[in-house]
């Protein structure tokens, strides 16, 4: 929930105080909302004349000539964008919910993306409206057999559920009409935040499934914490035909990891190679993980690992929400939302990359793009070995762009930094700084194996001279790199997002806001001793959007 959300909700709860809590309240939404044949063809005949997509090509058209609108990147065509939800494969496609606040009704719906290739999106209606429920905030889908089932927050009742089953996931049904796991007992309504005199909090919601029995997290808090502190904490509902649900317990065992005030926003529990991951959102800071083991016999989620998928504040310019779902091949899709650098601009929600996530021995995750990222790779060029001279800055005069993939292998030799700068303007008025350390952090003195940690980090701070463009602290990360191992870089570059995959290992990624027209030049410089550039390839990427 970002500062705007905080804003709304105390202004929608002072109308509830005005009108009467317990008093009825109609909140259809003024979006135009359009029932859908069941079969593809009828429905793909629809969509050519649906006023929401006329909508949507008219606003996308006007938006393409925005230099900070990226190319590659997904973002909402007419609203602001918030959480991702819903992240699943079906009928041989990947769709993808989201928040967001359509112009003619300024509350959350579920919006509506779908993918042949989880790169080229196309728009969709939006897919879940208010009402009963007062917005639809963040949750999950699970594909059931011939159907998919949907389980989020809907402010002011609960968790609802929701289902669809036809070929575009067009036309969804309200389990019940109304909240499956209430905000309320005895005829009482009760803040999300506060659990009395329920025994959980209730709030975004994944879902799964085991045997004949479905089970949902509800993400929130536990003020049981260390002297009263909140803890993350995710209750575990049960049910057996999604209308009835029952209280288990909280799910989370043996979390050491997250810090006091951290909250489990946004979950998404799936397995992972032969373990299982829990994704959330923290309202503190931001998206992160936990690695475990599902004890499918009490119920309870054994923790013993922990890491992040950003590395600082929550604002502005980070990683923020996830959603994920399985590949089928053992590992998991994810992708998340990225909050705006400038306030206010139109180009303030969008959602990274998709990511492939996979387990490799116990505990170590890798993250690898996914989806056909190489269709879009237009003009290539390639750079063979080139000496980096000690501390000298080597620009690239050939490499240049800011629609970028750029691949390169940097071994740093003695050097204790080298740096691979992108959107660098002529005289480095403006550049974005990727500072590659090797060797500099020790995984423990106190437990084997011992291994040299290597950290990468990615610099805003410097990207843009807009008077109103927020840069953050450079997000840093820690990574194992082998002894044998160069630094292999793949650098996506798309005019308001840099993002960073480093040997498959880990990702870094941070908005940007240059405001000068020739910040797009490529640099290296090695600091302290000579290092080497073993290669690059570099190529323009083509738009999503047609």
């Amino acid at each position: 929930m970002n500062s705007r959300r905080i804003l709304l909700c105390l202004w929608l709860a002072s109308l509830a105080v005005a009108h009467g809590a317990d008093t009825p309240r109609d909140y259809t939404s003024r979006v135009p909302k359009f029932t859908f044949a069941e079969d593809l063809a009828a429905q793909e005949a629809q969509l050519k004349d649906n006023p929401l997509m006329q909508r949507f090509r008219e606003e996308r058209h006007a938006l393409a000539a925005d230099p900070l609108r990226p190319a590659y990147h997904f973002y909402s065509p007419e609203a602001q964008l918030n959480d991702p939800n819903g992240l699943c494969f079906w009928r041989g496609r990947w769709h993808l919910f989201y928040q967001a606040n359509p112009p003619d009704d300024h509350r959350w719906h579920w919006a509506h993306a779908v993918s042949d290739d989880l790169i080229h999106w196309r728009d969709l209606p939006y897919a879940i409206y208010p009402n009963p429920e007062e917005q639809c905030y963040s949750g999950a889908t699970y594909v059931d057999g011939n159907r998919v089932i949907a389980m989020y927050h809907g402010r002011e009742l609960g968790n609802m559920a929701a289902t669809s089953h036809d070929p575009l996931l067009l036309n969804w049904e309200k389990v019940t009409g109304t909240t499956v796991i209430p905000l309320n007992k005895d005829g009482k309504r009760y803040h999300f935040l506060s659990a009395e005199p329920l025994p959980y909090r209730i709030y975004d919601a994944c879902i799964w499934k085991k045997g004949d029995t479905y089970y949902s997290l509800s993400g929130s808090v536990d003020y049981n914490g260390p002297a009263g502190k909140p803890m993350l904490a995710e209750f575990l509902f049960r049910s057996r035909d999604l209308a009835k649900w029952e209280f288990v317990h909280q799910f989370v065992e043996g979390n050491r990891f997250t810090p006091p005030g951290d909250d489990g926003a946004c979950p998404y529990f799936w397995p992972i190679g032969d373990r299982h991951i829990l994704i959330f959102f923290s309202h503190t800071s931001s998206a992160q993980y936990l690695l475990g083991d599902y004890d499918t016999q009490n119920d309870k989620f054994n923790v013993t690992a922990h890491g992040r998928f950003c590395f600082g504040p929550v604002l502005p310019g980070a990683v923020q929400a996830p959603s994920a779902t399985p590949d089928g091949q053992g590992g998991v899709i994810a992708i998340f939302n990225m909050n705006p650098a400038i306030a206010g601009h139109r180009s303030d929600g969008l959602m990274t990359l998709p990511r492939r996530l996979t387990l490799v021995g116990k505990e170590d995750l890798h993250q690898e793009p996914a989806g056909d990222i190489e269709s879009l790779r237009g003009a290539h060029q390639h750079l063979d070995a080139k000496l980096l001279p000690a501390n000298q800055e080597i620009v690239l005069p050939d490499i240049h762009g800011n629609t970028m993939e750029l691949n390169a292998d940097i071994d740093p030799k003695g050097a204790p930094m080298v740096e691979l700068n992108v959107l660098r303007s002529a005289n480095a008025e403006e550049i974005t700084r990727i500072a590659l350390f090797r060797n500099r952090q020790v995984t423990s003195r106190f437990m084997p194996p011992q291994q040299k940690l290597s950290v990468v980090t990615l610099d805003n701070t410097r990207s843009s001279l807009l008077a109103d463009a927020q840069s953050r602290p450079p997000e840093t990360a820690s990574v194992l790199i082998p002894p044998d191992e160069p630094f292999h870089l793949r650098v996506f570059i798309d005019r308001s997002v840099v993002e960073v995959f480093i040997n498959g290992r880990q990702c870094l990624a941070v908005r940007v806001q240059p405001s000068r027209s020739d910040s797009v030049g490529v640099s290296l410089r090695a600091q302290g001793q000579d290092a080497e550039l073993r290669s690059l390839d570099a190529w323009q990427m083509k738009s999503i959007y047609k």
